[in-house]
């Protein structure tokens, strides 16, 4: 993981997850750049830091869209609801990850 900070993590997806670039230009524009809210700026690296951190873990990244696309199309709410666990508790690892790990 590349230094805690939006142009580090910005230089990291340009370089190893280029199929993240737009959507992370997109959403800096609408959340940050448009609006001038730099209040927003702790939560929109702590989204793109999880979003990289999956992104560099392709077969992880997979499983976490699978077990999303799942519970979405499960109608048994437990099943959907298991899933989802599972789901967040792989993002919220991801999202403590340090630089240089």
């Amino acid at each position: 993981m590349p230094e805690r900070s939006i142009p580090a993590l910005r230089a990291a997806i340009a370089a190893h997850a280029p199929q993240l670039l737009a959507d992370f230009e997109a959403n800096w524009r609408d959340k940050i750049a448009d609006t001038y809210d730099i209040g927003a700026a702790p939560a929109f690296l702590a989204r793109w830091w999880a979003e990289y951190a999956l992104a560099r873990d392709p077969g992880l990244d997979d499983h976490v869209r699978d077990l999303e696309t799942r519970a979405a199309e499960s109608a048994d709410p437990d099943k959907a609801k298991a899933l989802l666990e599972e789901a967040a508790q792989i993002h919220h690892r991801v999202s403590r990850l340090g630089p240089g790990e």
